[in-house]
C-alpha cells in the first residue's frame, strides 16, 4: 500500500492515562465511560488537538493534547452535558471559544418562562478561569476559529477570532489582553470591535495552516470563488477571485475544515456537492468537486488546475456498485498531490504539479488502493495530510510511504505505474543517495522491460529537474522534468478530458510566498508561446552543425569552441570537486574529445536558454546553474554505473585485454550499451572516459565479428587511450593481428595519425603489412577509371617502408602500361593510375568500414561500395540507434 498512517493521536494511547488521573474519574466503569465520550473538536494550526469528554456528573470537559510534549491540558469544564459543536484557543492559550447547543429538553423547559437561543458562542478567559462573554446567542449554528500568526515564537497583545455563522456571514473580533499580574484579561469587553468579512455565500473553507478563507458567492449567472488572506498583524486582503465553471446548487450552510461534528456525521443528510480547495507551497492551486454521477456505476470527478490553466474530468467505471455513495468520495491533500479516495473502489493520486500527462498519476484498485486502520465512510481532513477517524476518535498523519513506493515499484507491470512511482520517489521522497540506490538497482533489472519509456532517460531528467527547481524561481518552467512528450496510453479503469479554463484574477500586488508563484505561473500561462523547456533536439541540431563546421578557420567559430571547451573544464572541474567518494568505476583516466565538445555545448546551449526568459537572475547565477545541471547530470551517470559495478563485482579498474571477459563483464557492457542508446537518443553527454571503458569491455567480451560490427554501427567508439593500449597490451599471434588490423581499418583520422608516429608501430608485422596492402589493392583496384590525367609522383605519407613500397609500384605499373599499350592511355592505365593514387591517398584517410562476412573474413575483407572517407564521419553522422528492444545487443 501506498498511503501508510501515523497516529499522531490515540484516545486510549494519548489521552487515558491521563483521564485515569483526573478528579472526576472515581471509578474504572466512570473512567471508561468518559473514554467513550471523548470527540475531537478541532485540530490548530500548531498541531494541538482541542478534545471534550464528559465527566462523572454529565459535565461537559474541554481538554488540549500537545503531540510535540506530548502532554494532555485541561482547559473548562461545564457543569452539565452540553453539545460542543466548534472550539478553538488562541495562540498564548489564554481564551477560549466555545460554541455549543443546548439540549432538547433544557430548551423545551426554558420555553415557559422565556425564550432560550438554541447555539450559544462563549468567550472565556481562562489563564487563570475568570470571565465569560457571550459573543452570540442564535438558532443556528456558529463555528468559531481564532488566527494564528505565521511567526508563532512571537507573542501578541491581541487576539482575532473568526465566527462564521449559519446564517452566510463572516465576523472577525478584535480582542486584545491585558495583564493584571498572573491574570490575562480582555481589554473593554463590554464592546469588541468587529468586522464583517463575508456574506451571503453558498460554500466555505478554512485553510488552517496557510490562514486563508475560501468562499463562494454568486455575482450575477455566475458563481465566484473567492480568497481572504489574512495576516500576522490583524490585516487581511481579498486577493483572489476566480469564476467557477459550475453552478453550486443552494445547498445552504457547508463548512469544510472548521468543525469535527460526531452527532452532525452521524445524520443521514443529502451531499449533492463535494468542493474542496488545495493549494502547496511551490504555488498550485487546485479545485476539486463531485456530483452525484448521471449514470448508475460511474463516479465523475473534477480537478481544475488554476495554475495550468486548464481542467481535467475524470470517469471511473466501477467494477461493483454495492453499498456505493458519492458522499464517502473523500479528496485530501498531501502537498503535491491530491488523493481522491472511494472505500472499497479505488485511490486517485493526482499530481499537481505535472498534471498534464497521466502517466503522473497513480489510478489504483484492489488492493493497492486500500489504507488499513479507516473506516469507510468516517473520514474528515482537518489538516493538509491529516485524516481524523470519526469512528475511533483517532487522528492520523497521512503520508506518501517510501517502503511502499519502492515495493510498488518492483511489482507493477504497468509502464504508467513506474513513471508515476519514479516522479513520486523524487518529488515527494527527495533526492537522497539512499533512494537513488534503490531506484538504480530496479533500473539494472529492469532496463528492458519498459516499452513506453527509457528508466534511464527518465530517472536522469526528473532528478535534474527535482533538484534543480529551487535553485531559482520560474526554473521549474525552463526546465525538462520527463523524457517523454506525450502519453497515449490508456490507464485501464478511467478517463479523462481536459478543457481550458477562466484564469483567477489576482486583486493584491507585490505578494509574497505563495501568491507569488502562482501570479508567476498564471503569467507563464498567459504569455507563454512556444514551450519554453530545454529541448534535446535544439542541442542536436547546433551539434551537428558544428561537426560539418569544424573545418572552418574563422574567428567566430575558434572562439565559440573556446568557449564551449571553457564550459567543459568548468563542468568537468565542478564534477571532480562534487565527487567525494572512491571511485570504483575507471572513468575521467582520459580525454574524449567528442564528450568534451558534447558537454560544453550542453552548459552553453542551457546557459543561453536560461538567459532569454531569466534576465533577472544575473549572468553569473544563470551560468552557475548551467554549469551544475550538467554536473550533476554526469554525477548520475557516475552513480550508476558505480552501483552497477558495485552490484557485478567489478573491483579491478585494469582490464587485460588479452584476457576473457566473464559473464558479469558481459553483463556490465550489455548495460553500457543500453545508457549510451539512452544518452544518444537525449543528446546528452557522457563522463570522460565511458567509450574507453565500454570499448575495453567490448573487446574482453565479444567475438571478433561482433566486435567490428559495433564498431561500424556507433555503438562503440574508438578513442586515442582505447587505441593505443589495445596496440600495446596485444601481442602479434594471428588472433591478435586480425584485431588490430580490424581496429585500424576504422580509426577515425586524427587518432591515426598518432597510431602512425608510434616508434613501435603496429604495421612492423610483416603479416599485417602484407594483409594491408592486399587490402589496399583489392579496394583500388575495384574503384571506377578516372578520365582526368594525374600527377605520376607518389604522395608521401608517414610510414617509410609503405612509401617505398608505393614508389616501387607505381614505377613499374608506369613501365608495363606504356610497353603494352604503346603509351596508350586508355582505360586500363586510368585504372592502374587510379590504383597508384588511391594507394598514397588510402592510408592518409585511415581506411573505411569493412563489410564483414565470417570470423576470419571480418578483418580482412573490405567495403567495396563504401567510401574511403567513411571512417572519418562524426559520432553524430552515424546511423541512429534503434528503439526498438535488443536490436543489436
Amino acid at each position: 500500500m501506498l498511503l501508510r498512517l501515523r497516529a499522531r493521536f490515540d484516545p486510549r494511547r494519548d489521552a487515558a492515562p491521563w483521564l485515569a488521573g483526573q478528579p472526576l474519574a472515581a471509578d474504572a466503569d466512570a473512567f471508561l465511560e468518559s473514554l467513550e465520550t471523548l470527540y475531537v473538536v478541532n485540530v490548530e494550526r500548531n498541531g494541538n488537538i482541542i478534545y471534550t469528554w464528559k465527566g462523572t456528573r454529565g459535565h461537559t470537559c474541554i481538554g488540549l493534547y500537545d503531540p510535540n510534549s506530548q502532554t494532555n491540558e485541561h482547559l473548562y469544564t461545564f457543569e452539565k452535558d452540553l453539545h460542543v459543536i466548534s472550539c478553538s484557543v488562541n495562540n498564548e492559550k489564554t481564551l477560549l471559544a466555545v460554541s455549543f447547543l443546548q439540549s432538547t429538553k433544557e430548551v423545551t423547559a426554558n420555553l415557559l418562562f422565556q425564550p432560550v437561543s438554541k447555539c450559544l458562542t462563549l468567550l472565556i478567559e481562562i489563564c487563570p478561569i475568570n470571565n465569560v462573554k457571550v459573543l452570540k446567542a442564535v438558532d443556528n449554528c456558529i463555528r468559531v476559529q481564532f488566527l494564528y500568526p505565521v511567526a508563532e515564537t512571537q507573542t501578541f497583545p491581541e487576539s482575532c477570532l473568526l465566527l462564521i455563522s449559519e446564517d452566510k456571514y463572516v465576523e472577525k473580533f478584535d480582542i486584545r489582553i491585558v495583564k493584571e499580574g498572573h491574570t490575562a484579561v480582555i481589554e473593554n469587553s463590554s464592546h469588541l470591535p468587529k468586522e464583517k468579512i463575508a456574506d451571503d455565500f453558498l460554500w466555505i473553507q478554512w485553510d488552517t495552516l496557510e490562514q486563508r478563507l475560501f468562499y463562494v458567492v454568486r455575482k450575477g449567472s455566475r458563481d465566484i470563488l473567492n480568497c481572504v488572506q489574512f495576516y500576522p498583524d490583524k490585516s487581511f486582503t481579498l486577493i483572489l477571485e476566480v469564476p467557477l465553471e459550475i453552478s453550486l446548487p443552494d445547498i445552504g450552510f457547508k463548512l469544510l475544515n472548521l468543525k469535527c461534528d460526531y452527532y452532525q456525521g452521524q445524520e443521514v443528510e443529502p451531499q449533492p456537492l463535494n468542493l474542496h480547495v488545495f493549494t502547496n507551497e511551490r504555488g498550485s492551486f487546485c479545485i476539486c468537486y463531485c456530483i452525484a454521477p448521471v449514470k448508475p456505476g460511474d463516479v465523475t470527478y473534477s480537478a481544475f488546475f488554476l495554475h495550468k490553466g486548464y481542467s481535467k474530468t475524470y470517469t471511473v467505471a466501477l467494477e461493483r456498485t454495492d453499498f456505493l455513495q458519492v458522499k464517502d468520495l473523500t479528496f485530501l491533500n498531501l502537498d503535491y498531490y491530491v488523493a481522491v479516495f472511494l472505500p472499497g473502489h479505488f485511490l486517485h493520486l493526482l499530481n499537481t504539479q505535472h498534471p498534464d500527462l497521466m502517466c503522473c498519476n497513480f489510478f489504483l484498485t484492489g488492493e493497492d488502493a486500500k489504507i488499513n486502520g479507516l473506516h469507510k465512510s468516517a473520514i474528515v481532513s482537518p489538516l493538509k495530510s491529516m485524516v481524523l477517524d470519526l469512528g475511533t476518535g483517532q487522528l492520523f498523519a497521512l503520508e506518501i510511504s517510501k517502503q511502499g513506493l519502492l515495493q510498488f515499484l518492483w511489482n507493477s507491470k504497468r509502464d504508467s505505474d513506474r513513471l508515476a512511482t519514479l516522479h513520486c520517489l523524487l518529488l515527494y521522497i527527495g533526492n537522497t543517495t539512499e533512494l537513488e540506490t534503490e531506484i538504480i538497482k530496479w533500473i539494472s533489472e529492469n532496463m528492458s522491460t519498459c516499452f513506453t519509456f527509457d528508466p534511464v532517460q527518465e530517472f536522469i531528467i526528473a532528478s535534474l529537474y527535482w533538484r534543480m527547481c529551487p535553485e531559482a524561481v520560474n526554473l521549474d518552467k525552463l526546465l525538462p522534468y520527463t523524457s517523454l512528450g506525450c502519453w497515449n496510453e490508456p490507464i485501464p479503469g478511467i478517463t479523462c478530458t481536459t478543457h481550458i479554463i477562466s484564469l483567477p484574477v489576482l486583486k493584491a500586488q507585490n505578494c509574497k510566498g505563495f501568491w507569488e508563484k502562482l501570479i508567476s505561473s498564471l503569467e507563464y500561462v498567459k504569455y507563454a508561446g512556444p514551450p519554453l523547456r530545454f529541448n534535446s533536439k535544439v542541442l542536436q541540431r547546433e551539434l551537428e552543425k558544428l561537426h560539418l563546421d569544424q573545418t572552418d578557420e574563422g574567428k567566430r567559430l575558434t572562439m565559440y569552441f573556446t568557449t564551449i571547451f571553457e564550459y567543459a573544464k568548468k563542468v568537468l572541474s565542478n564534477l571532480n570537486t562534487r565527487s567525494s567518494e572512491e571511485r570504483l568505476v575507471p572513468f575521467f583516466q582520459d580525454e574524449d574529445y567528442q564528450q568534451q565538445l558534447q558537454t560544453g555545448l550542453m552548459a552553453a546551449q542551457l546557459k543561453d536558454h536560461l538567459m532569454r526568459h531569466l534576465q533577472y537572475v544575473g549572468k553569473k547565477r544563470i551560468e552557475q546553474i548551467a554549469v551544475d545541471y550538467v554536473s550533476k547530470l554526469l554525477g548520475l551517470m557516475c552513480r550508476i554505473m558505480e552501483n552497477v559495478w558495485r552490484k557485478y563485482n567489478l573491483d579491478s579498474w585494469v582490464f587485460y585485454l588479452g584476457q576473457q571477459g566473464g559473464s558479469n563483464e558481459a553483463l556490465v557492457f550489455h548495460l553500457m550499451c543500453r545508457m549510451l542508446q539512452a544518452a544518444n537518443e537525449m543528446c546528452l553527454p557522457l563522463p570522460p572516459g565511458f567509450h574507453t571503458l565500454h570499448t575495453r569491455l567490448g573487446v574482453r567480451c565479444l567475438p571478433l565479428y561482433t566486435l567490428l560490427h559495433y564498431i561500424d554501427q556507433g555503438v562503440l567508439h574508438l578513442t586515442e587511450l582505447c587505441v593505443l593500449n589495445l596496440l600495446k597490451e596485444l601481442d602479434n599471434t594471428e588472433k591478435n593481428e586480425k584485431l588490430k588490423l580490424g581496429i585500424l581499418a576504422r580509426l577515425p583520422e586524427a587518432i591515426g595519425h598518432k597510431v602512425a608516429q608510434l616508434p613501435s608501430h603496429p604495421l612492423g608485422s610483416s603479416t599485417i603489412v602484407q594483409t594491408y596492402i592486399k587490402l589496399l589493392l583489392e579496394k583500388l583496384g575495384n574503384k571506377r577509371p578516372s578520365t582526368s590525367l594525374v600527377d605520376r609522383s607518389p604522395a608521401q605519407i608517414e610510414f617509410l617502408p609503405l612509401n617505398y613500397l608505393v614508389t616501387m609500384l607505381a614505377e613499374v605499373d608506369h613501365q608495363v602500361v606504356f610497353l603494352r599499350l604503346g603509351g596508350f592511355r586508355g582505360t586500363r592505365d586510368c585504372e592502374f593510375e587510379t590504383c597508384r593514387r588511391g594507394g598514397t591517398e588510402a592510408y592518409g584517410h585511415a581506411l573505411g568500414p569493412l563489410v564483414l562476412r565470417s570470423e576470419d573474413e571480418w578483418a580482412t575483407s573490405s567495403n567495396i561500395s563504401a567510401s574511403p572517407h567513411a571512417a572519418t564521419s562524426t559520432h553524430a553522422e552515424r546511423p541512429p540507434l534503434s528503439r526498438q528492444k535488443n536490436c543489436w545487443l
